[in-house]
């Protein structure tokens, strides 16, 4: 998922702290749980966090139209007729379809995907080679607000399973301000108030954070969260983070991380490692 000097592989643990961090931090919600938004199982009829697809061998392409044209990428994909949707087939919300081609290493993401016949409608997509850290136009969307790849933010039950984690983790704010920072390209927000964070925000799990009595599964994912951090990647409840729909993961594991709070977190100040606008590589 991305090359070894991608953003998404940075360690953050040592930059310096963002200068706004206490005032971001209070403005998603200090006293406000983390919250894993995935699990096994089913919530209100459909599944539980983001399905990721598997594109098969010879998947033939189809036509998919957009709300926002201008700021998607036109395809075609190859979108199998067993595609998952987030959610599920019928459900509302984001209705996110990901779908990850191995042989080519490239992921196409749409968000609010419809069936409509034999194409597809969505409010916007974006293709992502998994081999390359072009970042998007500038002021263009992806199937999330921030403009990043979903897919390569989703915690996914065979990494943790492996016993590491090697990128930062998407995750979501109540209220964004009305631009963007690197390695994002597009803002969800009308507010200009200086307190919201933007979106490509990173934050990591402050360091002092006890997490050895944590279960497994918990522990390396605040593993992550300390090394990588978490990117702001689109507007929703706070501290909301994102895996793989996965009937192998252990809910009573993940729920551990609820304990820890919004105030276990600082903002981190990514200007140093910045290599380029346009790039999403990462300096050492």
């Amino acid at each position: 998922m991305f090359p070894a000097d991608s953003v998404w592989h940075r360690d953050v643990s040592r930059l310096p702290v963002d200068r706004r961090s206490a005032a971001y931090v209070a403005s998603i919600g200090g006293a406000k749980h983390l919250h894993p938004d995935f699990g096994s199982g089913l919530i209100d009829g459909g599944t539980f966090g983001i399905p990721v697809t598997e594109i098969p061998a010879g998947q033939a392409t189809v036509k998919v139209s957009f709300d926002y044209a201008d700021e998607s990428d036109h395809g075609p994909y190859p979108i199998p007729p067993n595609a998952k949707i987030e959610g599920a087939p019928v459900a509302d919300g984001d209705r996110h379809v990901i779908l990850h081609d191995a042989a080519h290493c490239k992921a196409y993401e749409l968000y609010d995907a419809h069936r409509t016949g034999a194409s597809w409608h969505a409010g916007s997509g974006a293709i992502f080679d998994l081999r390359s850290n072009v970042l998007r136009p500038a002021g263009w969307t992806s199937a999330d607000a921030a403009g990043l790849s979903i897919l390569g933010g989703l915690v996914r039950y065979d990494e943790v399973a492996s016993g590491r984690i090697d990128h930062a983790i998407r995750i979501t704010v109540p209220r964004s301000q009305n631009t963007y920072r690197w390695p994002a390209r597009h803002a969800a927000s009308n507010s200009a108030d200086p307190a919201l964070p933007p979106m490509g925000l990173r934050l990591r799990l402050k360091a002092g954070v006890p997490i050895a009595s944590l279960p497994r599964t918990a522990r390396i994912i605040a593993q992550a969260m300390k090394t990588y951090g978490v990117i702001v990647a689109d507007n929703g409840s706070a501290w909301f983070f994102t895996g793989t729909t996965d009937s192998r993961w252990d809910n009573d594991q993940l729920g551990a991380l609820k304990a820890l709070t919004g105030s276990s977190f600082e903002a981190v100040d990514e200007s140093s490692v910045q290599v380029s606008p346009n790039s999403g590589a990462a300096r050492k």
